[in-house]
């Protein structure tokens, strides 16, 4: 206790720079930081008050051992969206709901078996990618031959010679198109190979081996994307081995038994939503989220537990400090961020009336680490407005600001309408094996990272919506298809059909 404390109070002390008196060689004022706008008393409350008796770790045992793996659209879905009303109702937020919405449909995992028949014998570790299919009850068997992911618009023509095989996608060479676009062609030498009678295709997302330590790593293969065909995550010293038996000529057969249920139709999810109003402009909303489901190898704890655990105890800190700020924070426990960012998207669409009030979102999704720079989603107005209070956190450490989209989180429906997505990237160096694996479980976190992450969201969501000036407004669709183009987002939004801008931003059509 005594180290926390001594904590807080090098915290609290920590909010002293705010730039006061700093020249501008255009005159205008100086960005303001918590010294300066009013904000500091309070911020120094809200620190106390999430590093003392901070129950982020709490809300991150009972996400992870009492609900566990929470994929979208299944009853764990379900449970976690009530425990995540409980939770916030208990602390005290008001306007606690749900949201519902529908997933085009839902995907429950079942088994995943391999055996390596020639040329030896052995079991092989593999799990199923999300949203694939299923071999014939009791499995099939089949010759593995390769598949270049580098020149996968070829593979898709000839996808004919996969008929009875098992494919393994390598990548040989240099790639013709850029990764998005790979990845989003790759779907459809998925269908191909369906199509053509292929037994099953090893490669997880597109052929990125696993990242060792004998593990899998499972996810989806696309936006809102489903495929017939078995498509396995094998680990890497088991694919490895595969490789070498094929690159040196060697017949090599492999057995595969998946069997996955898809629903019939539509699955239900919902948003988990509660908010401290603001004393002064309750219409102006600052949205602080993070995704409450997760993938099923094991318990959802990094990915993204850790976030949500945070955004529980970012809100709670802020209520048991009794400091009320301008504007409404809004806390969002999203669901079906794993099959395309779902939720954060049904989100948009149930508030669209609202958006224009909207500051922007502020998101934790990056795995077990301490945070380590502010990304504000393609907004280079705001860093200089930013900086200083980044900089009022130095006691904590050094942690930079940029104008960077990050669009493989709940982030990016704000960006993409013109808000600042600010994605709080974490150093996470396990994340790569703790990443949708069966070593996303509670022993990969410290208990003391989430307090301070859950903190510093805490002090950032406050200051955000506390300050005199209004922190942010939605940039018009034009500025906002240049700034896409310009953080080139728009290769990825396109190749999977959701960028919403036309011509908008491209030389010469701005």
């Amino acid at each position: 206790m005594r180290r926390i404390l001594a904590r807080v109070a090098v915290v609290a002390l920590g909010f002293s720079w705010g730039g006061a008196g700093m020249a501008r060689a255009d005159n205008r004022p100086a960005p303001k930081g918590p010294d300066e706008d009013g904000t500091k008393p309070a911020l120094v409350k809200i620190a106390g008050e999430a590093m003392i008796d901070s129950h982020a770790f709490q809300y991150l045992t009972e996400l992870s051992d009492d609900i566990g793996s929470r994929v979208t659209g299944s009853p764990a879905d379900r449970k976690a969206e009530q425990w995540g009303v409980a939770k916030m109702k208990a602390m005290g937020l008001e306007n606690v709901h749900t949201e519902k919405y529908q997933l085009w449909r839902g995907w429950t995992r079942g088994m995943a078996q391999g055996e390596l028949l020639e040329p030896i014998r052995r079991p092989l570790h593999v799990d199923a990618m999300g949203w694939t299919g299923s071999t014939p009850a009791g499995g099939a068997e089949g010759q593995v031959v390769t598949a270049n992911l580098f020149d996968i618009e070829e593979e898709v023509k000839h996808a004919s010679r996969l008929a009875g095989k098992i494919v393994l996608v390598i990548m040989q060479g240099a790639p013709k198109k850029n990764e998005d676009s790979l990845f989003a062609i790759f779907g459809d030498f998925l269908k191909a190979a369906g199509k053509a009678g292929a037994v099953a295709v090893i490669g997880g997302q597109a052929g990125s081996k696993a990242s060792g330590m004998n593990l899998t790593h499972t996810g989806i293969l696309g936006f809102d994307a489903d495929f017939s065909i078995p498509v396995l995550s094998m680990t890497a010293e088991d694919q490895g081995q595969l490789e070498r038996y094929v690159e040196s000529g060697k017949k090599v057969l492999v057995r595969f038994n998946v069997q996955n249920t898809f629903s019939n139709g539509p699955a239900e999810s919902a948003n988990v939503v509660g908010e401290i109003r603001g004393r002064e402009s309750p219409e102006q909303v600052l949205v602080v989220g993070a995704h409450l489901d997760s993938w099923d190898l094991s318990e959802g704890t990094t990915d993204n537990g850790t976030g949500s655990a945070s955004v529980l105890g970012s809100a709670e800190a802020i209520v048991r400090s009794g400091m009320r700020p301008r504007r409404t924070i809004r806390f969002v426990l999203f669901t079906g961020e794993e099959e395309g960012l779902d939720g954060s998207f049904a989100y948009m669409k149930q508030h669209q009336s609202e958006i224009a009030n909207h500051l922007g979102n502020l998101v934790l999704d990056d795995g077990q680490g301490p945070v380590k720079e502010f990304m504000l989603g393609g907004r280079d107005d705001l860093v200089a407005s930013f900086r200083p209070f980044a900089q009022s956190l130095g006691s904590i450490g050094k942690i930079p600001v940029n104008d960077k989209v990050e669009s493989g989180t709940d982030t990016l429906p704000f960006s993409m309408a013109g808000l600042p997505g600010i994605n709080m990237n974490q150093d996470s160096p396990d994340y790569k094996y703790t990443h949708h694996s069966s070593a996303d479980a509670l022993e990969a976190v410290k208990p003391e990272v989430l307090a301070q992450n859950a903190m510093l969201m805490a002090l950032t969501a406050y200051w955000i919506a506390d300050r005199p000036e209004r922190f942010a407004s939605p940039w018009p669709a034009e500025k906002t298809a240049k700034m896409l183009r310009a953080q080139h987002q728009y290769e990825m939004l396109n190749a999977f059909h959701i960028w919403p801008f036309g011509d908008l931003g491209a030389e010469g059509k701005e």
